[in-house]
């Protein structure tokens, strides 16, 4: 039965609408944690070793905290797999392009597509930046998170990075959101309106809280 709905694309459509909602809710928590950092070093590190600790005693160090990053590449491949295959049938439906032109999509829903390659990318390079420290830049120092954020935005490169893929979030998101609704049945004629307005409010509120932290590190407020 389970391989009969994955090979739906109505099934597709529910494992991305609900893997995209668990990447939703962790996105508005990181958000509320990354601001933080607008509270001083000691509050910030004081944050990220709590992440590890949470749970304890019941959990081991850092259990539950890779419990988290486990449900969270669950929820990432789950929705990149099914949006490939979808994209893929998609095309296959079609080969040819219509006669007709079609209506205008928003930017947002013309740039869904390229929006999830772009974050997929910045998943690596972040990873890669502020959890290993392969590619930061300034030396990366294990357990002072508040410093290693500062070396990131202190480089040119890295705040454009960060800002290109928040803005992509913020489009992904925003249309993401209200299909999801319609996917998971939430959506009506009386619904729609309430359901578009949350999405912005949404794409809005985790793209300017996100950028926020690379700005007060450029003008200064973060140092």
């Amino acid at each position: 039965m389970a391989r009969t709905v994955w090979d739906s694309s109505v099934g597709k459509k529910a494992v991305m609408a609900v893997s995209g909602i668990v990447m939703l809710l962790y996105l508005v928590v990181h958000m509320i944690g990354n601001l933080k950092i607008f509270f001083g070093p000691g509050e910030f590190n004081h944050y990220a070793h709590w992440l590890r600790t949470l749970g304890e005693p019941f959990m081991h160090y850092e259990w539950t905290l890779w419990l988290i990053r486990v449900v969270l590449v669950t929820a990432v491949v789950a929705h990149a797999v099914s949006a490939y295959q979808l994209s893929r049938r998609d095309l296959r439906a079609r080969p040819s392009k219509y006669v007709h032109n079609k209506p205008r999509a928003s930017y947002a829903t013309r740039t869904m597509r390229w929006g999830g390659v772009i974050l997929g990318l910045f998943i690596v390079w972040h990873l890669l930046d502020l959890t290993t420290g392969t590619v930061h830049a300034g030396g990366f120092q294990e357990g002072h998170p508040y410093q290693n954020v500062v070396d990131t935005f202190s480089t040119w490169y890295g705040n454009v990075v960060y800002i290109v893929a928040m803005l992509a979030l913020g489009l992904h998101v925003r249309h993401g959101f209200f299909s999801a609704a319609q996917t998971l049945g939430a959506g009506s004629r009386t619904r729609n309106r309430a359901l578009r307005a949350v999405a912005d409010v949404l794409a809005l509120l985790l793209t300017a809280g996100f950028v926020a932290v690379p700005v007060g590190v450029m003008t200064g407020v973060v140092s």
